[in-house]
């Protein structure tokens, strides 16, 4: 491996017109792509084998007209009066003639008048699915009411579920990166150097993306994900082979030789490193859930684009650079040779020397940091935690006032059966049975399609969306519908999608886990060539992803220092972010993970005792590590500042976690392990040793090759 990436590295950098003209032909090809072909994201939730999915389902082929996206108009009028028809009346009709509206019902006729009277519901059903609402509908939605005089009118319903757009937020977290990257270079030319590449790499990412996103159903958040995650391993990669090219250009070598050498050994480490975030991601597929599988093919596509860029374009970049990506004392050669010293070599020795009680104190604190973990509760997000002020939340709060949280979250129970004979003595007898659930408010009466095939039953429940008293009322409905005779009997809605989603997630979790860090761990044999090391990484994992849920949970589900974040509202997590999170931050710990152990294996390898190599490790790449993760927390970071909950928690999250796995786990608990166990950090099977293949991450091979080769120049100079 080292040695083909060291014929890379030289190549490209000999080759630097071509290897740049390359890249910015395939930019420019999948941004025309991108620009013909790109289709519009989507907010939609499909969870096959699911009792909501087959309820939906159903609704689509018996009820299509009942299988759009509707909306809710919730009116009020002002303290101490009543509504009238006439003051309603004008509001519904136009919401009527709103383009694709099918019908809006009118409050006093359908009984969605609150009891003081002061506030009403306008049901409206739309023609198609929320996805295909355009935003002139949209607009046109949202414009209902507003010549009412005197009448406050608030717009909501899924009709209200925008997309996420990437907007200024993630400039800070480029311009932090920017900051210590020419902090950690001392060099403009060199900080300016691997962000323009980074950010190269991440356009053509996402521009092969949205070129696919005209055949490939993306939602609004895949493509922020991705973003997200392009940008952190694409800086971080090429900061690491940066930097080792640099150390050889500061030793002496000339500069297509360190240009070869840095892609060989640093390159190894970031193929590897980039392998296992891909799998992580990619992993993701095993869940089942197609929404899930699209944002972890989009991410992993990224990231697998950065490791390209950076294995390609970067050496080719550097060439242009020359000496000036060394800071300016240097570039005169004039202190060439072995950099000193610095913190990361002092570090080493001081984790080295009191290991104990370095391991003791921190597998104390991350434990006690993952206390909140067993309060998690797991929802999909619904709009009583949007941004304050937002139209959603400001319907979901009026609603509230009038009716009870229960009006936000209605749940459908959908009969189908033979004959309409057989239907409406199911649907009858299903609306007693649920009537008579605990937590139930109140049951509609029955709709039916043309057929009378298929009866709708409009549940609401006594508590909101995402409480868990509704939770409790779903399970109970379900089960006393069971025994329904003549007709089936499904549940959906937003709350029983929740549920399933969150159930389905649950039991994918433990194959996930398996798959993923079971390939992770094989891949961590093939790159050190020891059985402990691998074990090692994955439990200081579940270290960092504990201690990561813990302060998640503690900020966003029970609102501690929720301001600092701008969370108005605490709720559960949404569903996904568990399995997700953990996708992403097992790949990018074993980043981490590679880039210091690598330095310490490839010192053992050439002579080094266990503890030097130790030492030189942290020595060498504390530093470049540092800086990485700073970068990365700084880009994850820039997410929490955008207004959707699901994309703040993502960022908080995975910004939280890499500075508990870089920092504690990585930076401290390693090097302690990894003097503890000394010489048997190294072991591996002999059966094992002889069943896997000798990458040669390291640089061993490549080391004997070169220096057989110096010989050689200097026995024909002699």
């Amino acid at each position: 491996m080292a040695t083909l990436l060291y014929r890379l590295g030289r190549f490209s950098y000999r080759r630097r017109g071509r290897i740049v003209a390359l890249w910015l032909l395939v930019l420019a090809l999948l941004g025309g792509a991108a620009a013909a072909f790109s289709g519009p994201s989507t907010d939609k939730f499909t969870m096959p084998g699911t009792e909501s999915q087959r309820a939906l389902d159903s609704l689509a082929k018996e009820f299509p007209q009942a299988s759009g996206a509707t909306g809710t108009i919730v009116i009020a009028a002002p303290q101490g009066r009543k509504l009238t028809p006439d003051a309603v009346a004008p509001v519904v009709q136009e919401a009527t003639r709103v383009p694709g509206v099918l019908a809006a019902m009118d409050p006093f006729r359908t009984g969605s008048v609150s009891q003081d009277g002061r506030h009403a519901l306008v049901q409206v059903q739309f023609d198609r699915a929320a996805q295909e609402i355009t935003d002139a509908q949209r607009t046109a939605y949202e414009r209902v009411g507003s010549s009412a005089q005197g009448l406050r009118v608030e717009h909501g319903g899924e009709i209200m579920g925008g997309q996420v757009e990437v907007g200024s937020s993630e400039v800070i977290g480029v311009a932090v990166a920017a900051v210590v990257l020419v902090i950690t270079f001392g060099s403009l030319v060199a900080a300016g150097m691997t962000l323009l590449n980074a950010l190269i790499g991440v356009g053509a990412g996402m521009a092969g993306l949205f070129a696919l996103s005209g055949v490939v159903e993306l939602t609004s958040t895949a493509p922020v994900l991705a973003l997200m995650l392009g940008l952190a391993v694409g800086i971080d990669y090429s900061l690491f082979i940066t930097s080792r090219y640099r150390q050889f250009l500061a030793e002496g070598l000339d500069a297509p030789e360190a240009a070869g050498r840095a892609t060989g050994t640093a390159g190894s480490a970031v193929v590897f490193a980039g392998a296992t975030v891909v799998i992580a991601l990619a992993g993701l597929s095993v869940v089942g859930i197609p929404f899930l599988t699209v944002m972890g093919l989009a991410a992993a596509g990224t990231v697998a684009v950065a490791v390209l860029v950076a294995l390609t374009l970067l050496p080719a970049v550097l060439s242009f650079c020359g000496r000036r990506i060394l800071p300016r004392k240097q570039r005169d050669g004039a202190a060439a040779g072995p950099a000193p010293e610095g913190f990361g070599f002092r570090w080493g020795r001081i984790v080295t020397r009191l290991r104990v009680p370095i391991l003791l104190a921190g597998i104390l604190a991350l434990g006690a940091i993952a206390l909140p973990v067993t309060d998690m509760r797991l929802a999909l997000p619904d709009a009583g935690t949007a941004a304050e002020g937002s139209p959603a939340r400001e319907a979901y709060d009026l609603t509230s006032e009038g009716f009870g949280e229960g009006f936000n979250g209605r749940l459908i129970a959908v009969v189908s059966g033979q004959d309409a004979q057989a239907t409406g003595a199911a649907a009858k007898q299903a609306a007693a049975l649920i009537q008579g659930t605990e937590g139930v408010l109140a049951v509609a009466p029955p709709q039916t399609n043309q057929q009378g095939t298929t009866a709708l039953l409009t549940v609401i429940p006594k508590a909101g969306p995402t409480d868990a008293a509704t939770e409790d009322a779903v399970h109970a409905i379900r089960a006393k519908v069971e025994g329904v005779q003549g007709a089936d009997v499904a549940l959906t809605g937003a709350t029983a999608l929740g549920i399933d989603v969150s159930q389905k997630l649950a039991d994918a979790l433990p194959v996930y886990l398996l798959l993923v860090v079971g390939l992770s761990i094989l891949l961590l044999m093939l790159v050190f060539r020891s059985l402990l090391v691998p074990i090692k990484a994955a439990l200081g994992f579940l270290l960092t992803i504990g201690a990561t849920f813990g302060i998640t949970v503690a900020i966003f589900q029970q609102g501690h220092l929720a301001g600092l974040v701008g969370l108005d509202t605490p709720g559960p997590l949404v569903s996904f972010l568990p399995i997700l999170l953990i996708g992403i931050l097992f790949g990018l710990a074993m980043d981490y993970e590679v880039f210091l152990v690598s330095r310490m294996r490839e010192d053992f390898v050439h002579g080094d005792p266990p503890r030097q190599a130790t030492i030189n490790g942290m020595g060498h790449n504390a530093r470049v590590v540092t800086a990485a993760a700073l970068i990365m927390t700084a880009v994850f970071g820039g997410f929490v500042f955008m207004h959707d909950p699901i994309i703040k928690s993502i960022g908080f999250a995975l910004a939280i976690g890499v500075v508990i796995d870089a920092f504690v786990v990585r930076m401290a608990l390693v090097p302690a392990v990894m003097s503890l166990l000394g010489r048997a950090a190294w072991w591996l099977p002999r059966p094992l040793d002889r069943a896997l293949p000798d990458l040669d991450i390291e640089g061993e091979r490549l080391q004997r090759q070169l220096t057989h080769r110096e010989r050689e120049r200097e026995t024909v100079g002699v």
